[in-house]
């Protein structure tokens, strides 16, 4: 195996092990799906978009300004914070409207306009400081010895993006899989509930995450 192959292969397999780790756009992306397969995919390009646009930050070695200065990174942390907790409450108030709904009435397909979808997702991960000092710390490390750093960041930070399309878009998939089950009324509740919740806690603990 060629040592470009070896560093590909490397590459993507911290990829998936980044994609795996629980976070808040995983909980928005599982949350989007529940109403329609659409709304989850374009949620799904919402969030890579920001990954390839952190990558590229971080390529340009934009980043290290941000984790540099204090009174920067703090604001970002609060405006993440305010859009995580933003997240959770409308969530949680979609779960109150679904209890005044027929347990047998389903979450019509298409409810949500796709610029709406796609830019939760984006926004979601813009507003997160954590994934701008993780793309600088991430992506250097797989640039091939000898390569022009620039050029192999973007390319790495495209390869990123792209690959968790396809990795989240099997989330998106397995949730229209099991539609039949998840959109009942008091199932879709209960999952509303959660993921709310989830994104509120994962808000209120950046805002204390000094």
């Amino acid at each position: 195996m060629t040592p470009m192959l070896t560093t590909l292969v490397a590459f993507l397999g911290a990829c998936t092990l980044v994609a795996a780790s629980p976070g808040p756009s995983t909980v928005l992306i599982i949350r989007q799906s529940l109403h329609s397969r659409r709304s989850g995919f374009l949620t799904v390009l919402g969030n890579e978009t920001g990954v390839f646009v952190w990558g590229v930050v971080a390529a340009f070695g934009l980043t290290a300004l941000l984790t540099a200065s204090e009174p920067a990174y703090d604001v970002m942390r609060v405006v993440g914070a305010v859009v995580l907790v933003g997240f959770g409450v409308q969530t949680l108030r979609a779960a109150r409207r679904t209890r005044k709904e027929p347990e047998d009435e389903a979450a019509p397909d298409g409810v949500r306009s796709g610029w709406a979808s796609y830019r939760a997702g984006l926004l979601l991960n813009l507003a997160n400081p954590k994934a701008a000092v993780f793309a600088l710390s991430f992506l250097p490390q797989f640039v091939p010895d000898g390569a022009p750093h620039l050029p192999a960041m973007v390319g790495l930070a495209a390869l990123w993006a792209v690959y968790e399309v396809g990795y989240y878009g099997l989330y998106v998939w397995f949730v229209g899989r099991m539609k039949s089950l998840l959109s009942r009324a008091g199932v879709r509740r209960r999952l509303e509930q959660v993921s709310g919740g989830v994104l509120l806690l994962l808000g209120v603990r950046m805002a204390l995450d000094g």
